[in-house]
């Protein structure tokens, strides 16, 4: 899977894509992450990605030529190997929710993503209708009912779960819990009994009893 990021802020993704399981993910070559400076893709001094509504208002809006550039130079890498399934993606507050189903769905079906980060008040609306007439689609996605600064932190959160589905970059099959008994199931370690302030806080019987039946029934419950 390559995950191709579009953004006016590069660094912003150092750390986090750059540490932990997303880092080995991407030494196997079970992931590849290709960060986009829209900057680039200007062309005057000033690198101006950004300019005021027509119609006014407050805020300012990212211009619709280096985004039709950068989108572009993206697929012609893709004309390399024509069977690459291809999505679009522009995080919005009024996008589609993104769930784990759509993770799931992302990582079984497609082998190239390209995120848009948007910015400000957002980008010029004239990208769908160009791409529309290019047979090609934005995928409208938000990652949660509240609105943020840019499209930077919905992209490592995509990223993340949907990596997460892709056989090898969590080692085991086991270790996605919702291939077990479901999202937050309750876990424990050592110690067996945890005292605090005079009280104890013990972990389930069940779980330190071996029996394995058991164990499966009380996660099942739970």
């Amino acid at each position: 899977m390559k995950f191709n990021i579009i953004t006016i802020f590069p660094h912003i993704f150092d750390s986090y894509l750059n540490e932990s399981i997303l880092k080995r993910a991407q030494k196997k070559g079970l992931i590849k992450i290709k960060i986009y400076d829209l900057r680039k893709f200007t062309k005057d001094k000033h690198r101006k990605v950004d300019d005021k509504p027509f119609g006014g208002g407050p805020g300012m809006v990212i211009k619709i030529e280096p985004l039709v550039k950068a989108i572009s130079s993206i697929l012609k890498l893709k004309t390399k190997n024509q069977k690459l399934k291809t999505k679009i993606v522009l995080f919005t507050p009024g996008g589609k929710q993104f769930d784990n189903e759509t993770a799931i769905n992302l990582a079984r079906n497609y082998d190239n993503l390209i995120l848009i980060a948007g910015r400000y008040e957002g980008i010029d609306e004239r990208i769908k209708k160009v791409l529309h007439n290019s047979g090609l689609k934005i995928h409208e996605l938000s990652i949660g009912p509240y609105v943020l600064t840019g499209g930077e932190l919905p992209a490592m959160t995509i990223i993340d779960a949907v990596s997460r589905q892709i056989k090898g970059v969590l080692g085991k099959r086991e270790s996605l819990e919702e291939k077990r008994f479901g999202i937050g199931m309750p876990v424990y370690t050592r110690p067996e009994i945890f005292i605090y302030k005079g009280k104890k806080y013990r972990v389930p019987k069940v779980l330190l009893s071996g029996n394995h039946k058991k164990i499966e029934e009380w996660h099942r419950i739970k």
